[in-house]
């Protein structure tokens, strides 16, 4: 979440307008994260998100998580739904962005972890999983390994600024994961992108999941895995292995792991920290001007590549046969 484009008054009110949520209260801009420009809205019927879906977000890509949050709502997955205006459409245009509102949702994000709230998440995400298996829509996921190399290339002649070799540490990683990528493992709907700051809690129980704009189909432990990335670390880059045997030991409460799924974890893995390593070297190196936008340490991602690198088996993430 993050704020690229400014909402002109006149503009909003005419947007508002032709919705049934009255009038306009107040709007206020919310800076985490780096994808499109999020809104908290406040009118007579209460408080709702508005987002403005900026470049890296497909329009076409629309329609399917418009779909997916109302299938998984209908599911038991708590998470926001999207506000159809009087024409009943839930996508319209918003100071030249395609533009959506959806519900408000009761909880926060942690700022720490707890071995509690990793198992809580690994249970979210099998259920999510489990929500999404009868979900017509498909998605390929342009964020896998078959998406890195583009961005390794945007971030080469660079990346050495960030630290030194870093470009070639990041050739070997990539080199590495298109020779060894997993083929052909359980796969269907998975979040891709569940960092803390888009699982809620209130009172100590896990409220909902945001944030559905990475969705798509991939392997269920691809999921897994990013979980363990955004997780499972302490702020000293080190790996919790309490942590990540609670959010593996939540899954597979829910749903079990398949031996070529634990087999393939540890590639997962460090696929995962390539991936967050890569999109967020591209935006330090690229953040436009003017954006009121926070941009995400890669080096932090960087050491958890490293840490993923040291380690060959799953039982090194918490995995317990």
């Amino acid at each position: 979440m993050a704020v690229y484009t400014e909402v002109p008054d006149e503009e909003l009110a005419r947007f508002i307008a032709g919705y049934d949520i009255g009038g306009v209260l107040a709007l206020k801009g919310i800076a985490e994260g780096v994808e499109n420009s999020n809104f908290l809205l406040h009118t007579v019927a209460g408080y709702f998100i508005l987002t403005l879906y900026e470049k890296r977000v497909k329009a076409e890509d629309l329609p399917f998580f418009i779909d997916l949050m109302e299938h998984l709502a209908e599911r038991g997955i708590t998470c926001p739904q999207p506000v159809r205006n009087r024409k009943g459409e839930a996508l319209g245009t918003l100071a030249g962005r395609p533009a959506a509102i959806v519900t408000f949702l009761e909880g926060v994000g942690v700022q720490s972890a707890t071995v509690q709230h990793c198992a809580a998440v690994g249970g979210a995400l099998a259920k999510l999983h489990l929500a999404g298996a009868d979900f017509k829509g498909t998605r390929v996921n342009a964020l896998t390994v078959h998406g890195w190399r583009p961005l390794y290339e945007a971030a080469r002649e660079r990346a050495d600024t960030v630290t030194p070799g870093l470009e070639s540490a990041t050739r070997a990683a990539l080199e590495e994961l298109e020779q060894n990528w997993p083929e052909q493992l359980p796969s269907g709907v998975i979040h891709a992108d569940l960092f803390p700051d888009n699982v809620f809690f209130l009172k100590g129980e896990l409220s909902g999941l945001i944030d559905f704009y990475f969705a798509c189909t991939d392997y269920f432990a691809y999921d897994l895995a990013i979980g363990l990335n955004a997780w499972c670390f302490e702020k000293d880059g080190s790996f919790n292995l309490t942590k990540g045997r609670a959010m593996i030991a939540g899954y597979r409460a829910i749903r079990p792991l398949s031996a070529e799924e634990i087999d393939a974890l540890p590639v997962l893995c460090r696929g995962a920290a390539l991936r967050f390593m890569l999109t967020r070297l591209v935006d330090w190196l690229n953040v436009p001007p003017g954006a009121l936008v926070r941009p995400k340490d890669p080096l932090e991602y960087y050491k958890k590549l490293r840490f993923f690198q040291s380690s060959q088996k799953a039982s090194d993430y918490g995995y317990e046969a």
